[in-house]
């Protein structure tokens, strides 16, 4: 039996780590549901560590990476871009998870977004001009939609 490579879905070797205390493990999303959504922004085959980690390590990885000393709620790191990408996506789980009692939106839903977001500055989307932020966002926008989620910029 042949494959049609033009129709295949990417492949995605996937680790998460989760480098967080018991609160912070209860509410961080399951392996299966990170999967899913780094999938559904996924355009080509790739390797991904995803990491959940608390404060102290998400502000020391902000501050050494990006000059920001506070802990952001996602760090993307890309290793190589060539015919398969690999690359880390950092999720600071207490953050992620103030942001979402803040904008009153339901924690499995930012993380979605969360890895969305990340998965596609993964893939060399970025938002630092309005044209390609808004470009970023609205394909953010149509991968939640087709995950079941709301439009996160609503």
């Amino acid at each position: 039996m042949s494959v049609d490579t033009e129709t295949a879905p990417p492949r995605l070797a996937l680790t998460v780590q989760r480098a967080i205390g018991a609160e912070n493990r209860a509410r961080s999303p399951a392996s299966a549901l990170v999967r899913r959504w780094a999938l559904a922004a996924l355009r080509g085959d790739a390797e991904l560590t995803v990491r959940l980690v608390g404060e102290a390590e998400g502000r020391r990885l902000n501050r050494d990476y990006r000059g920001k000393d506070y802990a952001t709620n996602v760090l993307t790191f890309v290793y190589d871009e060539s015919e398969r990408l690999a690359g880390d996506l950092v999720l600071c789980v207490p953050v992620v998870a103030r942001e979402a009692a803040e904008q009153g939106k339901p924690l499995e839903a930012h993380f979605a977004h969360l890895i969305v977001h990340g998965m596609l500055h993964l893939q060399g989307f970025d938002h630092e001009a309005p044209d390609e932020a808004e470009e970023m966002e609205a394909l953010e926008t149509r991968v939640l939609a087709t995950l079941g989620y709301p439009d996160p910029y609503a």
